[in-house]
């Protein structure tokens, strides 16, 4: 069945010694006072990839519009930007440029990214709360780093929003799954914990972006 969405999705994952560079920073994730702010931990940044560089802007407003996001849609939502030392990492560095040659994007492409923790604050918490959905994008890359006391949480991947998910994983430490948002739909599956007298939680990174937006002049 995957060899049918050989377009639409790929998977592939990062080295070890990214991972290793990208996964302390989770524990340094603010609350926000979003709707889900109290178990989906995050920072947001957008960036763009400029001759292989990691180039921050100063746009910090996320929104979503309600026909793609019925949880929080037409919500204009804050975060603080991810921090310099992520950033300017060599892990950060090869993780943006995995997106970006896997998509063929041109160079100075513009690049949204979430650095997110799902904790495992309920008997089933949800990682997805909007369902299955799409995000309003041309490319999407879900990008697992690091999992620890939780079962739960597999990627799910649709042809539509109304039938079987074709294509449903646990995303390993360091894998990588590249989506074609238009073509697929997506959600995952809750978390919880495994043993309840001790954290559970799930961290992840997404990177998103639009065909044509990107800085066109140096």
């Amino acid at each position: 069945m995957l060899h049918s969405h050989e377009k639409t999705l790929q998977i592939t994952h990062l080295s070890g010694e990214a991972i290793n560079q990208l996964s302390p920073s989770f524990q340094l994730l603010p609350n926000t006072a979003h709707a889900d702010g109290q178990y989906r931990l995050r920072r947001y940044s957008v960036i763009h990839f400029d001759n292989g560089r990691v180039v921050a802007t100063d746009k910090h407003d996320f929104v979503q519009s309600e026909q793609v996001n019925h949880f929080q849609g037409d919500v204009v939502r804050q975060f603080e930007p991810i921090l310099d030392a992520t950033l300017n990492s060599e892990g950060m560095r090869e993780m943006c440029q995995l997106f970006v040659e896997s998509n063929r994007l041109p160079n100075k492409q513009e690049i949204e990214i979430h650095q997110i923790r799902i904790t495992a604050i309920f008997d089933e918490t949800q990682v997805a709360p909007e369902g299955v959905h799409q995000d309003g994008f041309d490319h999407i890359a879900l990008i697992g780093i690091s999992r620890h006391n939780i079962v739960g949480g597999d990627i799910m991947l649709y042809n539509d929003n109304h039938g079987e998910p074709f294509f449903r994983k646990v995303l390993d430490n360091g894998e990588v799954a590249l989506l074609a948002d238009k073509e697929l739909w997506h959600n995952a599956c809750p978390i919880r914990t495994v043993d309840q007298a001790e954290e559970g939680y799930m961290d992840v990174f997404v990177l998103t972006a639009k065909d044509g937006t990107n800085e066109l002049h140096s």
